[in-house]
């Protein structure tokens, strides 16, 4: 799966797919992503991934720049077991552009969710 489409509730919940919420796990990790759109990490990925990313020189103005980037506004949302849902901030649909309706991309090991 590498791509979907969906549309938010009424209250800014976003229905992943079956299949995209097995390979997320149960937490997932929302963050503003490079332009306008957001950042969809599995809670290991970021872990193991980004963490480690966003570590390096600490006079390396590039690597505090991507802390900036990824950290502002940066959320840990807990699948909805029910119907793996995770609800999307005011800032983060403000950031994004965000109305209704959602267009889900796979970018490696991450997803950049957008407005469609």
């Amino acid at each position: 799966m590498d791509f979907f489409e969906r549309k938010l509730d009424d209250k800014n919940r976003l229905s992943l797919p079956a299949k995209l919420q097995e390979e997320l796990g149960p937490k997932v990790v929302v963050t503003r992503g490079f332009g306008h759109y957001l950042h969809l990490y599995s809670e290991k990925v970021w872990n193991q991934e980004m963490e480690t990313a966003l570590m390096g020189d600490i006079l390396d103005e590039r690597i505090a720049d991507l802390n900036v980037k990824f950290r502002t506004g940066r959320t840990v949302s807990e699948l909805d077991s029910k119907q793996g849902r995770i609800t999307l901030e005011s800032h983060h649909l403000a950031y994004a552009g965000i109305d209704r309706e959602v267009v889900g991309v796979r970018a490696g090991k991450y997803w950049r969710i957008s407005a469609r």
